[in-house]
């Protein structure tokens, strides 16, 4: 385990961690943060976000995401590479002055450092150079760090509250980050119209369409769905409620 400072192309810094295995997870974060915090995880679209959906969130992010994470002194934890709604968060906490930690948790073998750096290997990706904090993880493919992203909110949070987000998203989003999440007792809320997973998610929960394969998440009962078209105080009414719904269970 080893953390160090990284200075991006546009001269912001950000500390990055260097994680070797779980048992060092509350040591490594000690060092870089002060712990523990609320925390919000942010799981969901990467390549996948089209334009058009990138479009339409991102008045969520600065409007909403950032000014409550702000607010509430948290710590968001997200997936740290420059795309999706990662890259959204990062650009989104520049945008509106922001200083709430950010922190990505990546996995090594797939990240370079910076924006524009040639890949070493098929699918890697850079940083998102707005996040104040990286954890590097071990693995060989994009979701090893699903696991991960899960343990590291459990730190950050320690016995305060936490809550997922899930914008847009994949297969990995639905079917490793939610449920890694639930499996943590940890509340979920499912931005309805965001596009993919979290909307084939919000029709199963809402039961405007049958997903059998999806049962198991609903019933837990810590999901919830709430619509990209409903006003900021709704949006902002819902963490609010599901934050402390995480003390209560």
């Amino acid at each position: 385990m080893s953390a160090h400072c990284l200075t991006f192309k546009n001269q912001s810094t950000a500390w990055l961690v260097d994680l070797q295995n779980d048992e060092s997870v509350a040591v490594a974060l000690g060092q870089v943060l002060n712990i523990p915090r609320k925390t919000l995880v942010v799981v969901g679209g990467a390549n996948g976000l089209s334009n058009k959906d990138r479009h339409r969130l991102e008045t969520l992010f600065t409007e909403v995401i950032c000014p409550f994470a702000e607010t509430h002194s948290l710590v968001v934890v997200d997936g740290g590479t420059d795309c999706g709604v990662m890259q959204l968060m990062g650009q989104s906490r520049l945008k509106t002055g922001s200083t709430f930690p950010l922190l990505g948790v990546v996995v090594k073998s797939m990240m370079t450092y910076f924006p524009g750096d040639t890949p070493t290997s098929p699918g890697q990706a850079p940083l998102e150079l707005n996040h104040s904090h990286f954890v590097m993880v071990p693995g060989d493919e994009w979701g090893d760090e699903s696991n991960w992203i899960a343990q590291v909110a459990d730190t950050v949070a320690g016995d305060m509250a936490s809550v997922t987000l899930l914008v847009n998203g994949g297969e990995i989003a639905l079917h490793q980050d939610v449920p890694n999440s639930l499996r943590r007792h940890r509340p979920v809320l499912v931005m309805a119209g965001s596009g993919r997973a979290a909307d084939t998610l919000a029709a199963a929960l809402n039961g405007t369409q049958a997903n059998h394969q999806l049962a198991s998440i609903i019933d837990t009962g810590l999901v919830q769905a709430v619509q990209l078209g409903d006003t900021m105080t709704d949006l902002e009414q819902s963490l609010e409620t599901l934050f402390q719904a995480s003390l209560d269970v």
